[in-house]
């Protein structure tokens, strides 16, 4: 993780991006795949009085790629500046957005009821916004359930950080690390699985252990498109991160254990994708100019999309059931919600508070001018 790479690092949330279009096309991807399983399969499952949909995407695939994406791009970024800048480049990506969406759908849920559905009071609020969620589910529910990726996404990028600045990030105790970080969680989870004490389930889901294979492979592939390490180490790692998401994506059921099969077969082709995505060349040669500037666009607003579409968009979608439309509108309405909403989160808090906190930090902290 110590070396810098060739590879241009992303432009400002929103901006026409220096990056190759092949990456803002997997990016805005998987963004349009969290919204379809949302909209299309998660919104009826857990709100059954919602009308089944025409189309089905019942896969949860797209949240996980973009952890795996955030793995890869903190290695691309990291040697590019101080490595403290870098960390709060990241933080002032992350935080004030992800603030701002949390008290964006709570005000939206209160003004906005549902009779039986989750109806948030303010110690849900604020627990939200220290994302206590997997510390405690059983106490503190999810305002918005697509937020699970942010404490990850922080504390994967804080540990980027703190390896980059010793002797366990390069060389052959990199390699160490990563392989630990996969084969412990898949080596502690029959007792996961097993009705664990509650504070050690407290300990591994609160730090998102059963999700840091995600991470890795995004490093790993990074490793490998750089040729740092060679083919056979990298298949080897990889198959062990299918591994370790095939585990996670068992659910406890009163029948037993079930596997979700083909999310599992979704993401490892996803990672194949993502692998060959910065191993080969850019798809500007295949992507029309027309087509990528509207890609970029939408995948600089992705963040934002991703942050706010879930629970504004099902209940956008039960009002208009309630106003007599059928699920295409719905489903398209949540969607297009989506990007509404998001591009707003972008334009009003991510690109603003991005710029002021960096701009602070340089102020307090002058040096060269570096990538954020």
């Amino acid at each position: 993780m110590s070396e810098q790479t060739s590879t241009a690092t992303s432009a400002p949330s929103g901006t026409r991006s220096k990056r190759k279009i092949s990456w803002d096309v997997v990016r805005a991807g998987c963004v349009m795949l969290v919204m379809l399983y949302h909209a299309t399969f998660l919104g009826v499952f857990l709100h059954p009085e919602l009308e089944s949909r025409e189309l089905v995407f019942p896969y949860q695939v797209g949240a996980s790629l973009l952890l795996l994406i955030s793995g890869y791009f903190a290695c691309v970024t990291i040697g590019r500046g101080p490595v403290l800048r870098y960390w709060w480049g990241r933080v002032a990506r992350l935080l004030p957005p992800f603030l701002a969406a949390v008290v964006l759908i709570y005000a939206v849920m209160r003004l906005f009821p549902v009779d039986g559905w989750f109806d948030p009071g303010w110690g849900d609020l604020l627990a939200n916004l220290l994302m206590l969620w997997n510390w405690h589910p059983q106490d503190h529910p999810f305002i918005d359930g697509s937020h699970w990726t942010v404490p990850l996404q922080l504390m994967g990028f804080t540990a980027a950080a703190l390896l980059y600045r010793s002797s366990w990030g390069r060389g052959p105790r990199l390699r160490v690390v990563l392989w630990a970080a996969v084969l412990l969680p898949v080596a502690q989870w029959p007792l996961r699985v097993s009705n664990p004490p509650e504070l050690y389930r407290m300990l591994v889901d609160g730090i998102g252990a059963h999700r840091w294979h995600l991470l890795v492979a995004g490093v790993v592939i990074w490793l490998w498109s750089t040729r740092r390490i060679g083919t056979p180490h990298f298949c080897a790692l990889l198959a062990s991160c299918m591994v370790a998401q095939a585990l996670h994506n068992y659910s406890e059921t009163p029948e037993g254990l079930v596997a979700d099969w083909g999310s599992t077969v979704a993401v490892c082709a996803g990672m194949v994708v993502v692998a060959a995505t910065a191993y080969g060349p850019d798809w500007n040669r295949v992507v029309p100019d027309w087509v990528g500037r509207r890609v970029q666009w939408f995948a600089g607003i992705s963040y934002g999309v991703f942050l706010t579409h879930q629970t504004i968009g099902y209940i956008v979608s039960r009002k208009l059931q309630d106003a007599g439309a059928g699920p295409t509108a719905q489903t398209a309405a949540m969607v297009g919600t989506g990007v509404v909403v998001g591009w707003l989160l972008t334009r009003v808090v991510e690109r603003p508070a991005h710029r002021f906190l960096m701009g602070t930090y340089d102020r307090l902290r002058p040096g060269p001018a570096k990538s954020a």
